[in-house]
């Protein structure tokens, strides 16, 4: 059988340890050398990038995270095998591992080890899709003539390379498309290496729970758990035009995923779908003046953000989440779109009057999605608000001030509440 070490990336036959140096991290697969699709998933980014810069942090338990009202950004594996799980309120995690070490997160070091990463993967090949910055799906299609050995090979050697080089590891999943791959990646982790074939699909995700599937949140969860989905046969029960009327859209594509089916391509430039900004206060806030500075502060992230990548968007979108963990959206549709500060802010803020009771919140956020060229947006006057237009153009000056001066050079007074 085609196998792999993953030490010496030794490709050989047969065997339990590697002929060449006699290590077991061996990785072996009928269809090893002929899969092209991966995933790469590190290895608890943040937690492993924190106890490379300090190896005092490297047997104890590392939570990357805010105070003690934030959440769980992530958590090495020492916490995880206490409970710690990503997003969890710091205080539950606090308390399943009172000993751990927290640390607020260095999105700008994160952010750097990243962009390296990227650069190792790129060498490999230019279908590089990033999720976030510690994963990304690989297209490594007709790569095997370019680099003198399979995929599968060249995957290893960049897990290798990450850890040589950058003090950071990952885990790859090898498949016959995005899905698969992805689901192969969360087999073994830490340092894992799965692989599933195309032959072994079917047989693989027979019994597995959907819940595995990437995108199925709790709400589609409780729907699925209702109709009495809860793994791939039950799914395949299903009779697609039934799984569409019941589910819309996303049935269509859980009849396909049944089936290990995925066409979904590796796109290299995904275009942005949503720009948002959210904060959880270090204590519950009714404050009427708070929360509008709040408001205000995360519009002007939100419409910086927009303008640094030429985009506006056509719809604002307000979150809160009250002091019981109680989670509040609204949304507004534009007439027109907008990269503004001050329409972001004034239509989060006519959202947020609609709100029935008045918290007190641990969180608020504010987002725009829909998104189009910058091009398209704020090309003319509110008939009901003459004064917009007047507040364009101020907007439009002070950003020039704060291009040249710094981003402090000149505030809004509600910025400092």
């Amino acid at each position: 059988m085609p196998s792999l070490c993953r030490d010496c990336l030794t490709s050989y036959d047969t065997g339990p340890r590697c002929p060449a140096c006699g290590r077991p991290r061996i990785v072996r697969h009928p269809e090893l050398f002929s899969l092209s699709i991966a995933h790469m998933d590190c290895d608890a980014f943040y937690a492993s990038v924190e106890k490379r810069d300090n190896p005092e942090l490297a047997d104890k338990p590392v939570i990357i995270g805010g105070g003690k009202r934030g959440v769980v950004s992530t958590a090495c594996y020492i916490a995880r095998i206490r409970g710690v799980r990503s997003a969890m309120p710091m205080f539950q995690a606090l308390k399943l591992c009172p000993d751990a070490v927290v640390i607020r997160p260095r999105m700008e070091v994160y952010a750097e080890v990243s962009r390296e990463i990227r650069r190792m993967m790129e060498d490999l090949t230019p279908d590089v899709q990033p999720l976030s910055l510690d994963e990304a799906f690989m297209d490594l299609s007709g790569t095997e003539r370019l680099h003198g050995a399979p995929p599968a090979v060249m995957l290893a050697r960049l897990v290798k390379r990450m850890k040589d080089e950058l003090g950071v590891t990952g885990s790859i999943g090898l498949s016959h498309n995005k899905f698969l791959a992805k689901v192969a990646s969360d087999l073994q982790k830490p340092r894992g290496f799965s692989v599933i074939g195309e032959a072994e699909t079917a047989d693989f995700l027979r019994d597995k729970p959907v819940r595995m599937i990437w995108g199925v949140g709790q709400a589609t969860q409780a729907a699925l758990d209702k109709a009495g989905i809860r793994t791939f046969t039950d799914l395949l029960r299903w009779d697609r035009e039934d799984l569409n009327q019941r589910f819309g859209s996303m049935g269509d594509r859980l009849w396909h995923l049944a089936r290990g089916q995925d066409k979904r391509r590796v796109t290299a430039h995904e275009p942005v779908k949503s720009i948002s900004n959210e904060t959880t206060f270090a204590e519950d806030t009714s404050d009427p003046d708070i929360l509008d500075g709040h408001l205000w502060r995360m519009a002007e992230k939100v419409a910086d953000r927009a303008k640094a990548k030429g985009l506006a968007g056509r719809v604002v979108t307000l979150k809160l989440k009250r002091a019981d963990f109680k989670a509040l959206s609204r949304r507004h549709k534009l007439h027109g779109a907008t990269q503004l500060a001050d329409a972001i802010y004034r239509n989060a803020r006519a959202l947020y009057d609609q709100v029935p009771g008045d918290g007190p919140y641990r969180l608020i956020g504010v987002g725009i999605s829909e998104l189009c060229p910058e091009s398209q947006a704020d090309l003319s006057g509110d008939l009901l608000d003459p004064d917009a237009a007047t507040r364009s153009k101020a907007e439009r000056a002070t950003d020039a001030i704060r291009e040249r001066f710094g981003k402090d050079a000149i505030r809004k007074g509600r910025a400092l509440r």
